[in-house]
């Protein structure tokens, strides 16, 4: 009898002694706008550390390259989550060296754009087969990009679902809220016509009845040339002077020279790729969108 409960004293001791399992995590996310609503869905849940692949000042990932410090990223993460449709060109040099690492694309399920009914000016970023990648700017659109990720961070992190249900539905009540005020902000503009540098308004202009006019295509920090900028003043002056969009990311001297040229004025959208690293405040993607339907109030609505 004595040996008995000497054995279960003492496998009892060995259960207690045994190391809990961990309900860690580590998250990781390609780039500025996914972090944004992977911090969303896994606020208040100690357990995850979502880390962000590109820096905050990175911006579009269209020709981002893997680096040392990435890989090592990866190797320590447990969900790697990416806008997809094309955005992260390294993928594929992902599923190789981490065959085991669970991805888990925003843009799944989500219609894509292809092509830009507009004038391009400068070497187009993606071809008329490709996807446009910038899904998010639509508040529509960024709503059923959280309702991806959320499915993939319950699957791998079953104990936290309903904290990430919770987040999800709020984040989504905000982001409705969001587009109904950009819809209405933005029905009745007496123009819609918009000219941009850069290609990243397209689900934009189409959730919210805008007309890219005119794309600019050009690298961060690259002029337009001489005869680019001879043929963007032409177009200008026979659409009747629309307002020129830069993004923040992005020099502005050719859009400087442009309205200096033609008399036309510039203004800026952002397209949230970037952002403050520290402190990020959960609302932060719905900040810059308001502070874009105003610019475009400003600018449209003279």
């Amino acid at each position: 009898m004595k040996s008995s409960a000497s054995k279960f004293l003492s496998l009892l001791l060995a259960l207690l002694l045994l190391p809990l399992p961990s309900l860690a995590g580590t998250v990781v996310t390609s780039f500025y706008p996914i972090w944004l609503l992977a911090l969303n869905l896994t606020a208040g849940a100690p357990d995850l550390q979502v880390r962000n692949l590109a820096a905050p000042d990175t911006g579009c990932l269209h020709d981002y390259q893997l680096q040392t410090g990435d890989m090592k990223t990866l190797a320590e993460a447990d969900l790697f989550l990416v806008n997809g449709a094309g955005m992260e060109s390294y993928l594929d040099l992902v599923y190789d060296a981490f065959p085991a690492l669970p991805v888990a694309a925003a843009s799944d399920g989500i219609p894509l754009l292809y092509g830009l009914d507009a004038l391009e000016i400068g070497e187009a970023e993606e071809d008329e087969e490709e996807a446009n990648a910038h899904l998010w700017l639509s508040a529509a659109n960024a709503a059923r990009m959280a309702e991806n990720l959320a499915a993939a961070l319950e699957a791998q992190f079953p104990a936290n679902a309903p904290l990430i249900q919770e987040n999800l539905a709020a984040l989504t009540q905000r982001l409705s809220t969001l587009d109904a005020e950009l819809k209405e902000g933005l029905s009745e503009l007496p123009h819609r016509q918009i000219i941009t540098f850069h290609e990243a308004f397209p689900y934009f202009a189409a959730a919210y009845d805008l007309e890219v006019v005119a794309v600019v295509n050009r690298e961060p920090g690259e002029t337009l040339t001489p005869a680019q900028l001879a043929q963007l003043v032409e177009v200008i002056q026979d659409l009747g002077l629309p307002p020129l969009f830069v993004e923040p990311q992005y020099e502005d001297l050719s859009a400087r020279t442009l309205a200096a040229e033609t008399g036309t004025k510039v203004y800026t959208l952002d397209p949230v790729v970037t952002g403050p690293e520290e402190d990020v405040p959960l609302d932060y993607y719905e900040t810059i969108m308001r502070q874009n339907m105003a610019t475009l109030q400003e600018a449209l609505g003279e």
